[in-house]
């Protein structure tokens, strides 16, 4: 039976620790296929079998476990603000008693004053307690419903075991600095949440949509495909579309990362987010909402925890092992210390959230820093597989090249002018279907030459073409043309034309006809290739600089062409390659033991690029396909963006380690201070904020420049 999905939007969440508990819970439910929990977005996706669970039992579940679930179609949540004023007096109310007793104790430590804190009464400390672990007694009751072992649950046996043995300012101040640690870590997961608020904030709230020859302003999710909207200098585009009527220049750099503004007229493509910079636009609507551009890049980001790499499993199994040998720690240093209060001491010291928070974070910060970029990355997987890539696989035509042919040289004989030739080629080509015709008129048209209508042309099959221009005939064509129009080709035309096909160029020569015999004079010679993109070569030197060791040109073309680039730059090369081949290339790299990235188009190469560790995929702007075959997708064809990402990678995958040796360095050695009685239970919770904060402070880092 196919799966049911439901998207839910998941409330109260605030470290890893929480999503990893909700995705377990869920799971368990008979009738669920799958669950994924996404902490960054707030949002949980589940697959289940309608017949035998409900979303109203993911709701209780949920529920059970301390947070909130809202299913799609719930209104946007209202403020409450007498609720918040009571959260507050809550608070402060905790944090009055428990400054209260610092100040007491301190005085008391440096002799200023003496018992003042036994001076604070019970019931005040009881109500402190109390009011201020509500959260966790919640949290820790939701745990034993679940059956599961959570931090908050060990906070509360420590909280109440304070009280019993009659330390009540102990367990008051234990409460005060767990507010203190639960408020850091929801601060935490709000700053990570800063990349998917940004790129939300780049979708207009309202779209001008013309209906009736009107103008009308609506909220941008009433917008629907075919519908026209109007757009006007200094606006954003509420959705994907195509131009319809007027011209202007559109800066595209939150969705394709291009730095300058794109020149748009009639039939162009446009995409929300966008700003339009100068002219007024009218857009026929084709994608809107979580089906445009914008909306597929927000999607990505938020799922950027989805594809867990190796170190975010190795932070799920250290999450769900650590808390029960934290308890059995607590309980051997009870039995050899025979002191509760270490005992206590070591279960206040527990939380694994900075082990939990260090992937996430880092993922999220490299994952939404990158698609400010124009980077799509589909998640920590192939973030961490990136940053350890020692091998590029490169496509060919469309991605090493611009996959069009462009001239490349213009050689005429001492006969003619350069734009002669150019005139001549060009006109004899205006009609002609070869695919090597547009080269010619791209050149003319750069050249700023008129193409002339010639007066006959005739293609000769495998050969070239005679047209008739200015009363004289004009061959333009191969070799085998040349001779058979009996045109004498000069000293060192041959050797330079050798020389040009070497390179892996198309030499077409052109000759025209002698007023006083029927032969032809040989006016020059065109070379035309598809042409290597310019930041190629910088970007490949940036790689082999970055200690990427081996860089091999995969193509279907012949071996002279593929050889010829390869030589240019400095790659190995495999030629008249089949997709089958490629794959079985990329495989054979593999099980060598090579971590392998393949840059491609994204629609040929999607087989290579899906077996390759790392499937990058240029150019993909507006192309679905594109997009789905590659784990990588950069939107536009910038070369420069190769390096880039692996900078971003490296830079994450290093704040990943960073994060989690600080996270087990701390949680080792606080379980061992504690379990000697260095660390007191008061001690020991003020310093749990301390790797959460370390790991937050170290991830933004990957948001900035």
């Amino acid at each position: 039976m196919s799966a049911t999905t439901i998207e839910l939007k998941i409330r109260g969440m605030d470290c890893a620790e929480c999503a990893l508990h909700v995705e377990e819970r869920l799971r368990k439910l008979d009738g669920v296929q799958s669950a994924q929990v996404f902490l960054t977005a707030e949002r949980g996706v589940v697959a289940y079998d309608a017949a035998r669970v409900s979303p109203a039992m993911f709701a209780s579940a949920i529920g059970e476990l301390g947070y909130r679930a809202e299913m799609p179609d719930a209104a946007p949540p209202q403020t409450n603000h007498p609720a918040r004023l009571a959260e507050t007096a809550r608070l402060a109310f905790v944090a009055g008693v428990a400054v209260l007793a610092l100040g007491g104790l301190l005085g008391e430590r440096l002799g200023i004053v003496s018992g003042l804190v036994a001076q604070i009464p019970v019931p005040v400390l009881l109500t402190a307690i109390t009011l201020g672990g509500l959260p966790i007694f919640r949290s820790a009751f939701g745990a034993v419903r679940a059956r599961a072992i959570n931090a908050d649950l060990l906070m509360t046996v420590a909280i109440v075991g304070a009280s019993v043995i009659g330390e009540f300012v102990s367990a008051a101040l234990i409460v005060f600095f767990m507010s203190i640690a639960h408020f850091l870590e929801h601060f935490t997961t709000e700053q990570s949440r800063a990349a998917i608020r940004a790129l939300i904030a780049l979708a207009p709230k309202t779209a001008r949509v013309i209906r009736n020859g009107a103008e009308i302003e609506i909220p941008v999710d009433q917008l629907h495909v075919h519908d026209t909207v109007s757009v006007r200098p200094g606006e954003r585009l509420p959705a994907d579309g195509t131009v319809s009527d007027g011209v202007s220049a559109v800066d595209q750099s939150p969705i394709t990362g291009e730095s300058i503004p794109v020149e748009k007229h009639a039939g162009d493509p446009v995409f929300a987010g966008s700003v339009n910079q100068r002219g007024a636009l009218r857009v026929a609507v084709t994608r809107v909402g979580r089906d445009s551009m914008l909306g597929k890049i927000i999607r990505l980001v938020e799922e950027a925890e989805a594809a867990k790499s190796p170190a975010q499993k190795f932070a799920d199994r250290y999450s769900a092992i650590y808390l029960p040998i934290v308890l059995t720690v607590a309980v051997l240093t009870y039995i050899f210390t025979q002191n509760i209060t270490h005992a206590i001491a070591v279960l206040v010291v527990t939380c694994p959230c900075a082990v939990a928070l260090a992937t996430p974070l880092a993922v999220v910060a490299s994952v939404g820093r990158a698609a400010r970029q124009g980077i799509l990355i589909k998640g920590g997987l192939y973030l961490e597989a990136l940053a350890r890539v020692d091998t590029l696989v490169m496509d060919k035509t469309g991605t090493l090249t611009f996959g069009k042919p462009r001239v490349t040289d213009v050689e005429p004989s001492a006969t003619i002018s350069a734009q002669d030739l150019v005139r001549y080629a060009a006109s004899a080509e205006k009609f002609s279907e070869h695919p090597l015709a547009s080269a010619i008129l791209e050149q003319a048209s750069a050249r700023g030459i008129a193409v002339e209508t010639p007066a006959s042309f005739e293609v000769i099959a495998g050969q070239g073409i005679v047209a008739r221009l200015d009363g004289r005939e004009i061959a333009f064509g191969n070799r085998r043309l040349m001779e058979t129009r009996g045109a004498t080709f000069t000293d060192g035309i041959l050797p330079r034309a050798e020389a040009l096909e070497r390179a892996g160029k198309t030499v077409m020569f052109l000759a025209v006809s002698n007023f006083h015999s029927p032969l032809f004079d040989l006016a020059g010679l065109i070379a035309v290739a598809d042409v290597v993109r310019e930041q190629v070569s910088p970007a490949l030197a940036q790689l082999r600089a970055m200690g990427i060791r081996q860089f091999v040109l995969l193509t279907g073309d012949n071996t002279r062409v593929a050889a010829a680039l390869a030589q240019n730059l400095g790659v190995e090369f495999r030629a008249e390659m089949l997709p089958e081949d490629k794959i079985e290339f990329v495989r054979g790299l593999q099980r060598a033991g090579r971590r392998v990235a393949m840059i491609g188009d994204g629609i040929n190469d999607a087989p290579a690029l899906a077996q390759a560790d790392v499937g990058i995929a240029m150019g993909v702007a507006g192309t679905d396909v594109a997009m789905e075959a590659a784990h990588i997708a950069l939107m536009t064809d910038d070369w420069a963006q190769i390096p880039a990402v692996v900078r971003i990678a490296r830079r994450g995958l290093r704040t990943i380690q960073q994060n989690i040796a600080f996270g087990l360095l701390f949680n080792f050695a606080g379980l061992s201070l504690a379990s000697i009685g260095v660390l007191t239970p008061v001690l020991a919770a003020a310093a749990q904020s301390l790797p959460d904060v370390a790991v937050f402070a170290n991830s933004s880092r990957l948001l900035r420049d």
